[in-house]
């Protein structure tokens, strides 16, 4: 009976000459052992699944995942912000991160410097090396103009014999000065008694650091917003997540030279009140 079926499908479609009017073959059983057995969930000879595609809309654009992709990889905490650190080549024609970050450094090395010059308990010549004097020429530093010695641990003395004319206008940028001082002026010679190192003083010292800390937050604040105000001048061409990563990143420059000026304050307060 097979050998006749057999050749009458062989007939069949020798007669008929078309490939597309074959009847799909049934399918083989083997009948040297159990059916084979296939896992629940689909063909176990089956290729590797493509994956889904992601819905119209979903997720960041390829310049922007590029900007996520440099996020620091920590597990933040709880009720704390992911950080992030944008590769600044990326975003160079939108803003100038490096000049940013530059300019915030220039504050706390201002800072720095005020606290070295003009918190110091300790005095000496050097001192006054800061202080600058108005003139014709335009604003000099007093050491420039006058010779600078110190004749006892209280008292300062600028002769200024080799600029006589610049005198009073010496006098008065030694009085105008952070520092406190009152000068006394006897012909080209300037006294300039220096103040006991009493709590008081230490305290007033401790205030004034506390003034410089502050000058130089708002001078933070104003890198800050000249940089944002750049940033949204920009906005053409730029996508709104692109905007908010860049401007929260400036934020976070702040934040962290914030605490720089407040962990340099803690410092030089414990220094100044012992």
């Amino acid at each position: 009976m097979w050998s006749f079926l057999t050749d009458f499908c062989g007939a069949h479609l020798a007669s008929d000459g078309s490939e597309s009017a074959r009847s799909p073959p049934a399918p083989a059983v083997s009948v040297r052992g159990p059916p084979r057995q296939v896992p629940a969930g689909g063909d176990c000879e089956a290729g590797p699944r493509a994956p889904k595609p992601s819905p119209a809309g979903k997720g960041p654009a390829p310049a922007l995942a590029r900007l996520y992709a440099t996020k620091k990889s920590k597990v933040k905490a709880k009720g704390q912000q992911a950080k992030v650190n944008i590769n600044v080549a990326l975003v160079e024609d939108i803003i100038n991160l490096e000049g940013v970050k530059e300019d915030m450094t220039a504050v706390l090395t201002n800072l720095k410097s005020d606290f070295s010059r003009n918190l110091s308990i300790r005095t000496s010549p050097g001192a006054l090396d800061h202080i600058t004097v108005s003139t014709k020429d335009g604003r000099v530093p007093i050491n420039q103009l006058g010779q600078i010695s110190m004749k006892s641990p209280q008292l300062i003395v600028v002769n200024m014999t080799g600029f006589p004319e610049a005198t009073v206008a010496a006098a008065q940028a030694l009085r105008e000065s952070s520092m406190k001082l009152n000068p006394e002026v006897e012909g080209a010679i300037i006294r300039v008694p220096i103040p006991k190192v009493t709590r008081e003083h230490r305290e007033n010292l401790a205030k004034l650091a506390k003034q410089f800390s502050n000058k130089a937050k708002e001078s933070l604040r104003k890198v800050r917003s000249s940089a944002v105000t750049h940033l949204k001048k920009s906005k053409a061409g730029v996508s709104e997540d692109t905007i908010r990563l860049i401007e929260k990143q400036v934020q976070q420059m702040t934040d962290s030279f914030t605490a720089d000026i407040d962990k340099q304050l803690a410092t030089k307060t414990k220094e100044l009140l012992g």
